[in-house]
């Protein structure tokens, strides 16, 4: 299997030299449809869903670049229907999870873990699921369409410097074709806490969250994925990107930092692992960044100490 780093190589350069031409399926998505608190209603429909949305997600081209199957993003989603309120109208939440593999190892480091609690669409047994990138046509489709945006961005943003803008793009597109939407989870004043899916698209897209981005490519190219043969050198780079954080959590582009806030609950356990096996002062300082821009699990992050 190619290095991810060669493989973003090649795909830009496929790219360029047959535009077009080059495609292929990019997620590799888990579905998972729970139904448990809905009585009485026919649960043939949940498993038709399932089906329908897991070949939706994994034979969709969402971009114009080429994966292999061991390429693909490893994605799980995870359907919580809590109300059936029609014969075709549903309500409930949905999981994503997203993971990225770190080179040369057989370990895998948590991308995004999200609850979007706006669920809410239509679907009508086997009727096929249509997706219009110029309108909002369905919104099961257009809310799926907005995470596999998303998280093909996280992983891009991870593998080439800002390289997820694209798709950020495509989503904030999403997004925009959506405001007329009955549905909620599209529109700025439906959150004032920002943790929609119009802030989080929105909030990635800011200027002001660019440290948060550069952190991303620097904590998984500069760090992870050479650690399997320099551990100090990769921590390293970890360690002097820290600051990153710290200057935006400092800086406040929004009230909330909400993508800060996602980053770190992915992240956490693992920063923990790593500065766990650190010299003094690294840790130290890795310590007082972590706890002043994740105060909510300030004693957590004492488990680095702990561990002389």
């Amino acid at each position: 299997m190619l290095p991810r780093l060669s493989l973003y190589i090649l795909l830009l350069s496929a790219t360029v030299l047959f535009p077009g031409r080059v495609k292929s399926q990019e997620l590799k998505c888990n579905v998972q449809f729970v139904s448990q608190q809905v009585q009485g209603t026919n649960k043939q429909v949940f498993q038709t869903l399932q089906t329908a949305v897991y070949e939706f997600m994994n034979n969709t081209n969402w971009t114009t670049h080429v994966y292999s199957i061991d390429e693909r993003i490893e994605v799980n989603f995870m359907f919580n229907i809590t109300e059936q309120l029609s014969a075709d109208e549903f309500r409930g939440t949905l999981t994503i999870q997203s993971r990225r593999p770190i080179f040369n190892t057989n370990y895998s480091t948590t991308m995004l873990n999200f609850v979007d609690n706006n669920i809410h669409f239509r679907y009508v047994e086997f009727e096929p699921l249509e997706y219009d990138m110029t309108q909002h046509i369905s919104n099961l489709t257009s809310l799926l369409a907005y995470w596999a945006y998303m998280i093909i961005g996280l992983d891009y943003d991870s593998f080439g410097y800002m390289g997820g803008s694209p798709y950020f793009s495509q989503a904030e597109n999403i997004v925009q074709n959506a405001q007329n939407a009955r549905e909620g989870g599209w529109k700025p004043f439906e959150s004032l806490d920002h943790k929609n899916r119009y802030w989080l698209v929105n909030d990635i897209l800011n200027d002001g969250y660019r440290p948060l981005r550069e952190f991303q490519y620097a904590y998984h190219r500069q760090g992870l994925d050479v650690m399997d043969q320099k551990v100090t050198e990769g921590r390293a780079a970890i360690a002097e990107n820290l600051d990153k954080l710290q200057a935006l959590y400092r800086d406040k582009p929004d009230p909330f930092i909400y993508w800060l806030q996602l980053t770190l609950d992915a992240k956490s356990d693992e920063l923990i692992n790593i500065f766990s096996e650190s010299f003094t002062e690294e840790k130290t300082r890795a310590i007082n960044i972590l706890q002043e821009i994740d105060p909510a699990n300030k004693t957590k992050y004492d488990k680095i100490h702990a561990s002389n």
